[in-house]
């Protein structure tokens, strides 16, 4: 099991969803600032397409593990840090069709280099099993 606690430096809508994404990504060293900055621009971007909440967090608590933990599962590098994210979507067709017109949204081109190690980042799509926010279960 890996765990560790994360300070959310975006948080976009108050939604709940029925299929979430999920990633962890290194962030480069000295270059917090500019993911949040990042995140904060494409999160009302993924609200515009369908999503109905973004979070992004930055490792806060997360300790190092015997075995395994969010450093190692990225291979995170000297004076790299972590953010876990997830976004939630109403169901799996409306994340489906969210993502196309994400990917080809203009306003998501960087504006410079990437504050992340984008080939160490990992992510999936999970489909809820608890959800303590619904008003009925997942």
């Amino acid at each position: 099991m890996i765990f560790g606690g994360f300070d959310a430096i975006v948080e976009e809508g108050a939604g709940h969803g029925g299929y979430v994404d999920g990633w962890v990504v290194p962030v480069l060293p000295g270059k917090s600032e500019a993911y949040r900055a990042m995140a904060a621009k494409a999160a009302p971007i993924f609200r515009e397409h369908g999503a109905t909440r973004v979070v992004e967090a930055i490792a806060d608590d997360v300790p190092k593990g015997k075995v395994t933990d969010f450093y190692r599962a990225v291979k995170a590098e000297d004076g790299e840090t972590v953010v876990f994210s997830f976004i939630e979507w109403p169901d799996k067709a409306t994340r489906d069709a969210g993502w196309q017109k994400v990917m080809a949204d203009e306003r998501m081109k960087p504006d410079g280099d990437m504050p992340f190690a984008g080939p160490r980042m990992f992510w999936g799509g999970f489909e809820p099993i608890i959800n303590s926010a619904a008003k009925v279960p997942a």
